[in-house]
């Protein structure tokens, strides 16, 4: 949701890849039937993602890295030193952890989508100035 979230706040913007990927993902997998449903509703089709895992070319092929929760960064700063200093939280301005809704009822998905759109917005209006 994050991923598509930023990447249609971005669009016109092509200096910038927006891209996705977990440090567990399970690789190829569809996004799940309540983030579908909740982007759809938003006007964002998100029905062709597919999960895919994060990788020492990634994060070396980046210049900002946004993660969810602070977990996410402490593990990526442990397997890649290099990406100290370009890790950030979605939510670091608000000081936000965003759970992982994966496996949840679609109540505890709307939660996190709220949290990732205050995120969304935020990164939005530095990203673009």
């Amino acid at each position: 949701m994050a991923e598509a979230l930023l990447r249609h706040e971005l669009r016109g913007q092509e200096q910038v890849t927006v891209e996705s990927a977990g440090l567990g993902a399970l690789v190829g997998e569809p996004a799940s039937e309540h983030a579908i449903a909740l982007m759809q509703e938003r006007g964002v089709d998100i029905t062709s993602h597919r999960a895919k895992q994060l990788t020492p070319e990634l994060v070396n092929g980046t210049d900002l890295i946004l993660v969810m929760e602070s977990k996410h960064k402490r593990v990526i700063e442990a397997n890649e030193p290099t990406a100290r200093g370009k890790i950030f939280r979605l939510g670091e301005w608000q000081d936000l952890e965003i759970p992982d809704p994966h496996r949840h009822p679609r109540d505890v998905f709307e939660v996190a989508l709220g949290m990732i759109d205050k995120g969304v917005a935020d990164w939005v209006e530095r990203l673009k100035s």
